[in-house]
């Protein structure tokens, strides 16, 4: 049920288009196909991308009143979620929106894997395709002539934990240092905190330990998945920066 799920919703529309991307381009370069496919994919999810942007530019407007309901009502759980989702609903914020970015580009890497992996490519599979789609001849797995779509490239790997420090960068901002104990924060809020030390903990792993499993990720799959992460990766550098995003600020 599941997989017949994701191959209705996923991996056949995927396969498809860049099948027919494949077939309009005259090299007919497998690489190039998955660059546009790419940017067509984060055109389409541009309007989440934008609220997470939104969000988390409220997020760290609304930071200090957080900190002060969790004071507040330390002693009160249960009075301290609900006053925190009134201050959410207040300042339309939408605490999960970064969280289903992600989610929704998920399937899209594992849709590639198998699309790879596992036979879509650089043979095609004519059952996969809709009846309007054309399929060409022949297809050529070698990106720009450098890069094989179906093995690994230690470069593609390299740049997608490059992109992805520059996003996280850019995304969450610098850390600043704490005046009390000179220590890098990510917040005004206190050092000695629990929430404090949990922000700092998930602030650690997304600028250093992500970027690292990425990379890694992106050299044990195929290339063709480890491009579309460079390219989606620094689509999302590209939007940032036309929102408005400094490495300072």
């Amino acid at each position: 049920m599941i997989s017949s799920m994701f191959n209705a919703a996923v991996y056949n529309p995927l396969y498809n288009g860049l099948v027919s991307i494949v077939g309009v381009l005259p090299s007919h370069d497998v690489g190039i196909a998955i660059v546009i496919l790419t940017i067509i994919v984060r055109i389409v999810l541009f309007p989440l991308a934008k609220r997470a942007i939104v969000t988390q530019q409220k997020m760290k407007k609304i930071a200090p009143e957080l900190e002060a309901l969790k004071e507040k009502y330390k002693n009160n759980r249960e009075q301290q979620g609900k006053a925190m989702f009134a201050l959410y609903k207040e300042n339309d914020v939408h605490p999960f929106a970064s969280f289903g970015l992600i989610l929704i580009q998920l399937p899209i890497l594992f849709a590639l894997y198998w699309i790879f992996a596992l036979g879509g490519l650089p043979e095609i599979n004519l059952a996969r395709l809709y009846a309007f789609v054309p399929h060409p001849e022949g297809v050529n797995m070698e990106f720009i002539g450098l890069v094989n779509m179906a093995g690994k490239s230690f470069i593609l790997a390299i740049l997608a934990g490059v992109t992805q420090i520059i996003y996280t960068r850019l995304s969450m901002g610098p850390r600043k240092k704490s005046a009390a104990t000179g220590r890098l924060q990510v917040s005004p809020q206190p050092a000695s905190s629990f929430s404090g030390d949990m922000a700092r903990g998930f602030d650690l792993q997304m600028r250093y330990v992500l970027p690292i499993m990425v990379g890694g990720f992106a050299y044990v799959v195929p290339s063709a998945a480890a491009l579309y992460w460079v390219t989606s990766n620094t689509a999302m550098i590209a939007q940032e920066l036309l929102m408005g995003r400094r490495f300072r600020e």
